[in-house]
């Protein structure tokens, strides 16, 4: 009896949701050329599914399933609302829709999922717009979950998706790869979307789980595909940060659930090829040009990736890296990584000081992880009394569960 045969088809066809529905839903966007309708055509595939799969079997390729079933959904509802329309106008439109000769095949589907991701990236819309609508749209992230990830409200963040959905329309923005001679200009952009897509992956901003596999996995596809369309330093010194970051990803969390700092990790669990992969991609991409901030950031990933075990990491070289990354792209995050770093090569004092004057910046007031370090160098230093506070500041602002756990357990060793 084959696997369908034994699982509720609700079952499969969630399943088949979740790996395939924005693939689907990047291919409905180009056929039909609006947003809005491809999201109720997508829809309108899945309830046919849910509908059509009990009686009928799932289809061998339910993607190329679900686009054609959505494309003549949408088609159906276009002259249902023929009355409001010119005739003329819909009679254009439908003909267009109905051309078999766009329809894609598999290799033009993936192409899709890139023209989808450069159109979310357009210059023409505000850099804030276009990573809160490329982690909506190419990624089917919520907009609660954005919201969370840009510290800010969800209607504020919905009220900015749906600004640059219109721009894109009335705009007239291409759904297309931007030409050779665009792409460098147009990269900066793609990249801190894609990077931040797998952050909210590697770390997720709120919910029970530490990590979201499903979203991180994606970025680092979009990336691979992007280094293959584009292999510029910048590009495979981001593909090659997140699967360094993702080699850690099973030790990052005990068996329930639970956060597991990066020098107690079993490194046994790191997945060795994406090490390999990601250091040869290092190394390919630092002599190119001046490294720039995502191969310095892969470099010192790098580093704690070869370090045998906590002990042998070399905290000299990632603070050199570090001065490097402070130099060409100064942020209050990265001071306070570099702060950490230092703690371990300075001691927790030196780190302590730096931690300090950016707090006093003001800078960081309301992010977690800057008060969680602050009582983490506080704890080592016997500073019972600052640490507890600095743990409560991080606790009120974290969203996450096994953070929130963790956070506990550490105020509670505190308190004993």
């Amino acid at each position: 009896m084959s696997k369908n045969a034994v699982k509720p088809m609700r079952e499969i066809v969630d399943e088949v949701y979740r790996s395939e529905s924005r693939r689907v839903f990047a291919t409905l966007i180009r056929l039909l050329g609006d947003f809005d309708i491809a999201e109720e055509a997508l829809h309108d595939a899945f309830r046919a599914a849910l509908e059509q799969w009990p009686q009928d079997g799932v289809p061998a390729n339910p993607r190329a399933w679900l686009v054609s079933t959505g494309r003549f959904k949408a088609i159906d509802g276009i002259r249902r609302r023929a009355r409001f329309d010119a005739l003329d106008d819909v009679t254009a439109q439908v003909d267009a829709l109905a051309d078999d000769a766009a329809m894609p095949d598999g290799e033009a589907i993936e192409d899709d999922r890139l023209r989808l991701i450069f159109t979310c990236c357009h210059p023409a819309l505000p850099p804030d717009a276009q990573v809160a609508l490329t982690l909506r749209e190419v990624c089917g992230l919520t907009t609660e979950e954005i919201a969370a990830a840009f510290l800010t409200g969800a209607p504020t963040l919905a009220q900015r998706i749906v600004r640059a959905k219109t721009k894109i329309r009335d705009a007239k923005i291409p759904y297309s790869v931007p030409s050779p001679d665009e792409l460098p200009e147009r990269l900066d952009s793609v990249l801190r979307v894609i990077y931040l897509v797998f952050n909210e992956g590697y770390s997720a901003s709120s919910g029970d789980s530490l990590t979201r596999h499903d979203v991180s996995g994606e970025a680092i596809r979009l990336a691979r595909l992007l280094v293959e369309l584009l292999p510029e330093p910048e590009a495979m010194g981001l593909l090659a940060l997140m699967l360094l970051h993702e080699s850690r990803r099973t030790a990052r969390a005990s068996k329930s659930g639970d956060v597991v700092l990066l020098d107690e990790q079993d490194r046994a669990q790191w997945n060795r090829d994406f090490i390999k992969e990601g250091i040869a991609l290092v190394e390919r991409a630092l002599p190119l040009r001046r490294p720039g901030p995502y191969c310095l950031q892969a470099a010192i990933a790098a580093v704690h990736a070869d370090a045998p075990n906590a002990a042998a990491t070399d905290w000299r070289e990632i603070v050199g890296l570090y001065d490097l990354l402070v130099a060409a792209e100064p942020s209050p995050v990265v001071e306070l990584n570099r702060a950490v770093a230092v703690a371990m090569r300075d001691g927790p004092a030196a780190g302590l000081t730096i931690v300090d004057a950016l707090l006093a910046r003001g800078d960081l007031a309301d992010y977690r992880l800057a008060h969680a370090a602050r009582a983490d160098l506080c704890r080592r230093l016997a500073k019972n009394a600052e640490a507890r506070e600095s743990y409560q500041r991080a606790l009120a602002l974290t969203r996450q569960e096994p953070e929130r756990r963790f956070l506990e357990r550490r105020l509670a060793e505190l308190n004993k």
